[in-house]
């Protein structure tokens, strides 16, 4: 394993090839694997039981939680979230046998990875059929079934999954604000606002602290 600046922590009943690069500050849980020449980036947690697949591209601050599948040759751009038991496919035609009926080999067939952009969030049991994209600051509900691409900021649920609306930076669903935005979005964590563009949407507000909650009158505490 190449650590970089920081070691980082692996626990011991993790699996983690001596040929993959894991960033400083990440890591590691109880019987996790990550195969050869993975990536990880900086900060990044990998849950208990996840698989790392060969190969696989993360970035820094992403979060693979417990017995998340990615499998090669996945690629996940920086701040992504992977729920519980997530899966991301790498057969488009899958099958254990060749057409004379031997054992498939690696030689067999071409893996093709599925591709979370930059903040993405993928929900518990999901699973992305490859070669999806899923866009920036997407958000995959829980339990979908991804077969295509999804925009940057959509919410997409269900199986087959399907758009049902659009959700901020902070993961809240987002208001439509037509008065103050002709065909535009707000968050209402935020205030932050969005108009639609080729990709999905895109923030027209810088980025905004979150709001702090008013003081507890003790009256009512």
């Amino acid at each position: 394993m190449t650590v970089t600046e920081t070691t980082p922590l692996i626990d011991p009943s993790a699996d983690v090839d001596p040929r993959a690069e894991v960033g400083a500050g990440t890591r590691v849980w109880h019987l996790a694997q990550v195969r050869e020449d993975a990536r990880l980036g900086r900060d990044c947690v990998v849950g208990r039981g996840a698989y790392v697949g060969p190969g696989v591209r993360v970035g820094d601050r992403c979060k693979l939680q417990n017995q998340a599948l990615v499998y090669e040759p996945a690629v996940l751009e920086d701040g992504v979230f992977v729920g519980p038991a997530v899966v991301l496919t790498n057969d488009e035609f899958p099958r254990a046998v060749t057409l004379d009926g031997r054992l498939k080999s690696a030689d067999d067939w071409d893996a093709v990875g599925v591709t979370l952009r930059e903040g993405a969030s993928i929900g518990a049991r999901a699973v992305c059929v490859a070669p999806v994209v899923v866009g920036r600051w997407a958000l995959v509900a829980a339990g979908a079934v991804v077969v295509a691409d999804v925009p940057d900021f959509a919410l997409v649920v269900g199986v087959p999954a399907r758009q049902i609306g659009w959700v901020g930076h902070a993961g809240v669903r987002l208001e439509a604000d037509p008065d103050d935005l002709p065909g535009g979005w707000r968050c209402p964590r935020t205030g932050r606002r969005y108009v639609g563009s080729p990709s999905g949407l895109v923030p027209v507000d810088p980025p905004v602290d979150p709001p702090v909650d008013p003081p507890v009158d003790p009256r009512c505490a």
